[in-house]
């Protein structure tokens, strides 16, 4: 099973997707992670610039190769485009497991302005989104079904619980 996440930096895609992957037992991909490992090796390197699709491109190929040996994976990612939310979803048609797509949003603004603004990074060398940095960033509207959570209504353990609940559906309808 494929599991996306999408939504904008601070609506609880990470909380939400590693709480999920530790109770199913699946795989956390994380797209910051790959693209600060990407950029962390330039920087090494005397490379620079912004990562840009190759952080994506390499999760996709981790994460196919992953469910090929009949893993669950929990794809954590802004996934801000419907041609990166496409990609996920070919990748579980091509190998033929069910695929989840979830969008975290947080209806209060201020909570989350302030989710951004008191974060502190959890991955080395990671540079965190500014607020103004979140409300300009690029985000495409939706234009198929998906399972939305929002932050600002729900518990953590409420989501987790719904979230579950869904996973153990699509895993047994197949």
């Amino acid at each position: 099973m494929l599991i996306v996440f999408a939504g904008l930096p601070g609506t609880g895609k990470t909380t939400l997707s590693r709480g999920l992957a530790r109770g199913l037992g699946a795989v956390h991909l994380r797209i910051d992670s790959v693209e600060q490992a990407i950029a962390n090796a330039r920087a090494a390197n005397a490379e620079h610039g912004p990562v840009g699709a190759e952080g994506y491109a390499a999760a996709y190929a981790v994460a196919e190769d992953n469910l090929r040996l009949g893993l669950t994976i929990v794809a954590d990612c802004v996934n801000p485009l419907g041609i990166t939310r496409d990609s996920w979803r070919d990748i579980g048609t091509r190998v033929g497991v069910p695929v989840i797509e979830v969008e975290t949003v947080c209806s209060d603004l201020v909570k989350h302005q302030r989710r951004i603004e008191s974060r502190q990074p959890d991955i080395a060398g990671q540079t965190l989104p500014t607020w103004q940095e979140v409300l300009a960033r690029e985000y495409e509207p939706w234009s198929r079904e998906r399972l939305v959570i929002d932050t600002a209504r729900l518990t953590v353990a409420q989501a987790l619980s719904t979230l579950t609940e869904l996973a153990a559906s699509k895993k047994r309808a197949g």
